[in-house]
């Protein structure tokens, strides 16, 4: 399993539930505490998450970084949407520094963007034809037997927000 969807498990759950160990984290994921404590210490050594205050023993609960989550939104999930896009970026640079060591049907990617003129509506429409696309295919990362010979995980990444202008009243 790519160490970015571990990762990605692990803030999300961070933010859903504020503070956790890797004990507890292994339990609600599914994967071993050892694996979930290495992502976790590598979390925290990038800065994106930290220990929280506990009353001594062994387990380390972790949350995430506090002032990152704060300025705008003082809920633990404000910080995610930062995190992730980081882990999005890591993931791709590590893609572009090793596609030439792919099997050479991998080596492409389908990255694209594009500049539509949309209304709020259209643009909840085309997030939802994206979400419908994509439906067939989310089970296979819990059914592995779901998986057809040769399938690989492949990331998708899709960002649709308006070009607000400058100030407002400007262009559009």
């Amino acid at each position: 399993m790519p160490e970015h969807q571990v990762r990605r498990a692990l803030l999300e759950l961070l933010a859903e539930v504020g503070t956790v160990t890797a004990t507890v984290a292994a339990e609600r994921l599914g994967y071993s505490s050892g694996l979930c404590s290495f992502h976790l210490r590598q979390l925290a050594r990038y800065g994106h998450i930290e220990e929280a205050p506990h009353v001594g023993g062994r387990a380390r609960p972790w949350r995430l970084r506090q002032e990152e989550a704060a300025p705008a939104d003082p809920s633990p999930a404000a910080g995610f949407g930062q995190l992730a896009r980081g882990l999005e970026d890591e993931s791709y640079q590590r893609w572009l520094t090793r596609r030439d060591r792919a099997p050479l049907a991998w080596r492409r990617d389908e990255a694209f963007s594009a500049v539509v003129y949309l209304t709020p509506e259209e643009m909840g429409a085309v997030a939802e034809a994206v979400r419908r696309t994509l439906a067939p295919y989310q089970d296979r990362e819990q059914r592995p037997a779901a998986r057809p010979a040769g399938a690989e995980p492949v990331a998708l990444i899709a960002r649709l927000f308006p070009l607000l202008p400058d100030a407002v009243g400007e262009g559009g």
